[in-house]
């Protein structure tokens, strides 16, 4: 199983609108609005880290209201 952490900046006031959208995107296991440089934290969970990339790429970029996404793959060491 690969974890994956997004962080989102929204087009000003879409927040809640991308927060209420990634709850059809499926591996999508949690999502919270936060305070500062970014607008939402994002955990992705998939089979590996090909289908952590194919969701954030394919389902949460193409999300109307996001300006940008950071996107942060967890290691296994």
């Amino acid at each position: 199983m690969a974890v994956g952490f997004v962080l989102i900046t929204t087009e000003p006031g879409e927040e809640v609108n991308v927060r209420n959208s990634l709850d059809s995107v499926e591996g999508v296991v949690g999502r919270w609005v936060v305070f500062g440089s970014h607008d939402l934290l994002v955990k992705v969970e998939g089979l590996n880290e090909s289908e952590i990339t194919r969701i954030v790429i394919g389902e949460i970029r193409s999300l109307t209201g996001i300006t940008n996404t950071r996107t942060l793959i967890g290691a296994e060491i």
